[in-house]
């Protein structure tokens, strides 16, 4: 049976991409970037510090880590809250043996219920970025804007009001958002997102509230995927985050300074069997030379001094 004539029709077929957020580039034709002190890699962690719902929605999009049994389901909610109670105290402890500041995703009702985590956060130094109001209130696509954007105001400005940070960047839930999102956040004052998985290097993102940053939050050097989705050992993440430093180390030598992003779930590396083999990876890091230790902010603040 032939296929009918609508079905090849595409309402924005043309040359090139099919939206206008940023132009395509190769990224070995930017700028030769330079990190402080003449370092070769700018390792980025971000430990998410996300809550979820008891009753919690797997429609119409269910988030990352989403529950499967009947409700009321105790396990897998306890589950996820020990990276609250517990593993995110020792993924603490060793980003505090190995000098290293974190930037964390963090939902605004962990700031709500949870200020002694604000407290420990900020007392490091470390940096918060907006991670949407609660891992029950996923961002999609066909959702109405008016929702969506007061899902965001009330995000960005909890998150402002309870961490006394700026709050400059903005990780959705999944990575997932609708076509609005990049300018509802905008909209806000978030200077980058972490949403767009398709660079190794920040990249200037249009909105219709101005231009914005895209930085490499990475999809794939990622503790819960890796482990839960892709079912991978331990000892092969492991692995895989030192290839990734290796390939991003040899090309800082003739490309610039590189981006090493690690994102992580203290549910997930926070516990005791786990925990180790996050040491041995970030000891190996910061064992080589010309190796600076940042936050998102500080990476973007370094970057975008090269771009004028």
């Amino acid at each position: 049976m032939a296929l009918p004539a609508e079905y090849l029709k595409y309402p924005i077929r043309h040359y090139g991409m099919d939206h206008d957020r940023y132009d395509w580039a190769k990224t070995y034709d930017r700028k030769f970037v330079t990190w402080p002190n003449k370092a070769r890699i700018a390792l980025w962690l971000s430990p998410a510090l996300q809550w979820y719902p008891l009753d919690l929605q797997s429609k119409p999009v269910a988030a990352p880590g989403s529950f499967n049994r009947p409700y009321p389901d105790y396990r897998n909610y306890s589950h996820r809250e020990y990276g609250l109670r517990v593993g995110v105290f020792r993924v603490m402890k060793l980003l505090d043996r190995l000098g290293i500041k974190a930037s964390v995703p963090m939902n605004s009702t962990v700031a709500e219920r949870y200020p002694v985590l604000v407290e420990e956060v900020n007392k490091r130094g470390w940096e918060v970025i907006a991670h949407g109001v609660s891992m029950g209130h996923m961002h999609y696509g066909g959702m109405d804007e008016n929702v969506e954007k007061e899902l965001v105001h009330e995000a960005v400005s909890k998150l402002r009001k309870l961490t006394g940070q700026k709050v400059r960047g903005w990780l959705s839930i999944g990575k997932s958002e609708s076509s609005n999102t990049p300018d509802l956040v905008a909209a806000e004052g978030i200077e980058y997102l972490c949403d767009w998985a398709n660079d190794d290097m920040p990249y200037k993102f249009r909105t219709k509230n101005g231009e914005m940053w895209a930085m490499p939050h990475t999809l794939e050097i990622d503790d819960r995927l890796m482990l839960l989705d892709f079912k991978h050992r331990e000892h092969e993440m492991l692995q895989q985050f030192k290839d990734q430093f290796d390939v991003l180390y040899r090309e800082s030598e003739q490309h610039g300074g590189r981006i090493m992003s690690i994102a992580l779930h203290p549910w997930v590396i926070g516990h005791p069997y786990r925990i180790g083999y996050l040491e041995e990876a970030l000891s190996y890091m910061v064992g080589h030379k010309d190796v600076w230790l940042a936050t998102g902010e500080q990476i973007l603040d370094a970057f975008t001094a090269h771009q004028k």
